[in-house]
């Protein structure tokens, strides 16, 4: 059976059984070459859904592409590039895949210090996100929009684990290119959670899939491809899974352990931050270039409202400050009737010694997850710094984000930019919530380890509300010791001062990350691909302080 020039095909088919020339020829159009604009703004929601006008925003001039290795970021600076940036550019060109003689993404790493190759000589979505964004920023956009389209061909693969059929919308956690020298064929095997830790889904990968296409998009100038039925049905798809109506009485994505970036059990099942700001910048990023037309206008008439909702839930109830933590500290329990002001019932008796001192004055963080009777008070880097890039943080709130990370730079950057999560699990609570885990011990891998790869967010962040001067700080730890250590997947301990005890050396999206931070350092211009403007016509309703206190 085929639908909009996707064949549905079991999961245990390779890509070489399918037609992948449809979507290439209905792209082989001249590129839309439009002037670029310095301002980032986009349309505001509540004109989207009412006129229904697109790409505002998006329309980006293509850059040149670069000659050999030499790349075009540091050509255009006057200032001497760092020498890790050659060696950076060299190790992700090594990483790279190709498919019938396309690049079509990166491997996880490249570590040739082992044997034991597990699952890193694969292409993973989220993984791929940085390199991506990396050649975006040189010029390359070749290999993002090959990666795009054969992710997206994947995304019509029946799935299954075991006798269970997963939603046609997910799409794969990573795929993996199997050469075969004898035949000379190239064929393609995706992995959708049925062989991930745990046999979960990843929520994450459709939302990195639409963001990049909007970084596309925007980097390219290139509408051809956002605009083509198969790209707009995919992105439906996955937005299908997330607004479908059902027992949901908040906005937020229920999930489970080890859906997105931190894939192994460690308590952020539920409503975790890192999928909720990712849920929220994925819907911004649709809305820029769903068309309105079929049903693209119901789809875009569900996601103005879902934003309105879900903007004011996160704002009100997972925003955490001094004085907000003062108020939950004086709550009262068992409330009843709609004049409740514990409307879920968290018992302060659950807040963790640990916070109160954390928590400075000035400042305030989205905390890690908040449902019935549960606050997760743990600090997560990635849904932060998304938050402040997609604007689910208002401007008070991403300031005062950036001012915790100023107040407490040694807990969460400490030697090695940057903490996944603060404070890490130890004792009892590390036995009943990781079920003892022997790779997330204390300070280590998911719990309190410090990850490179968060680099590119945390500066992105800090060009966005102009604190460049934080990123600055934070590269120059990374230049003082990532090259030397190889290039290593994550560092353990509290201070991130040693290498993981189980990281692999060359990680793709370590070396990628880091190019990022570099390039939006030098060409801040490049923010824009990455970053959306608070929407102005949707005035949050903030009733608790967003920083404390205002001097």
């Amino acid at each position: 059976m085929e639908s909009g020039g996707l064949r549905a095909v079991g999961s245990h088919c390779s890509l070489s059984e399918m037609d992948d020339l449809d979507l290439t020829r209905a792209l082989d159009k001249p590129r839309l070459k439009i002037e670029r604009k310095r301002s980032f703004d986009e349309r505001s929601m509540s004109e989207l859904s009412t006129g229904y006008s697109r790409h505002d925003g998006l329309h980006d001039s293509p850059r040149g592409r670069s000659v050999l290795d030499t790349p075009l970021s540091s050509a255009r600076n006057s200032f001497e590039p760092h020498p890790m940036m050659a060696e950076a550019w060299e190790a992700l060109r090594r990483s790279m895949v190709f498919f019938r003689g396309q690049p079509v993404g990166t491997l996880a790493a490249v570590d040739n210090t082992t044997d034991e190759v597990l699952n890193y000589d694969q292409v993973f979505v989220r993984d791929f996100v940085p390199s991506a964004l990396a050649f975006l920023m040189n010029g390359e956009p070749d290999i993002v929009k090959h990666f795009l389209l054969k992710t997206l061909q994947l995304q019509g693969w029946e799935k299954r684990v075991d006798r269970f059929k997963l939603g046609e919308g997910v799409m794969p956690a990573s795929f993996k290119v199997l050469h075969d020298p004898i035949r000379e064929t190239d064929n393609i095997v995706a992995d959708f959670g049925e062989s991930a830790i745990g046999r979960v889904a990843p929520v994450d990968s459709g939302f990195w899939w639409i963001i990049l296409l909007r970084a596309y998009t925007k980097s390219t100038g290139d509408l051809t491809l956002s605009e083509t039925p198969e790209c707009q049905k995919g992105m439906k798809l996955i937005l299908s899974l997330c607004l479908a109506e059902g027992f949901d009485t908040f906005p937020t994505l229920l999930c489970a352990d080890g859906c997105s970036m931190i894939d192994r059990r460690m308590g952020v099942y539920g409503y975790p931050i890192e999928i909720q700001a990712l849920f929220f910048m994925a819907l911004r990023s649709a809305l820029s270039m769903l068309k309105p037309v079929g049903d693209g206008r119901e789809f875009i008439e569900k996601i103005v409202k879902r934003l309105h909702a879900l903007s004011f839930h996160m704002r009100n109830y997972f925003w955490l400050d001094h004085q907000n933590l003062n108020d939950i500290y004086r709550f009262k329990t068992e409330e009843y009737s709609h004049t409740a002001v514990n409307k879920f019932n968290v018992m302060p008796d659950s807040i963790p010694e640990w916070v109160f001192d954390f928590m400075p004055l000035r400042g305030g963080y989205f905390v890690g997850n908040v449902g019935p009777a549960h606050m997760d008070f743990r600090w997560f880097a990635l849904g932060n710094c998304v938050s402040v890039l997609s604007s689910l943080a208002t401007p008070d709130q991403s300031m005062a984000i950036m001012d915790l990370l100023e107040h407490r730079w040694d807990e969460l950057v400490g030697e090695m930019p940057l903490k996944i999560c603060y404070p890490c699990l130890e004792g009892h609570e590390w036995r009943i919530v990781t079920g003892c885990d022997p790779k997330n011990t204390r300070w280590s891998y998911h719990n309190g380890g410090s990850w490179p790869v968060l680099l590119w967010q945390l500066t992105a962040a800090c060009i966005k509300t102009g604190r460049p001067q934080i990123a600055r700080r934070a590269i120059d730890l990374i230049e003082s010791r990532l090259h030397r250590d190889c290039w290593p997947e994550y560092y353990d301990g509290k201070l991130g001062r040693y290498v993981g005890k189980q990281a692999r050396k060359y990680q793709t999206w370590s070396i990628a990350g880091y190019l990022v931070a570099k390039m939006l350092l030098e060409d801040p211009s490049h923010i824009g691909m990455i970053s959306l403007e608070e929407d102005k016509f949707m005035k949050p309703v903030i009733k608790r302080s967003s920083s404390w206190p205002q001097l």
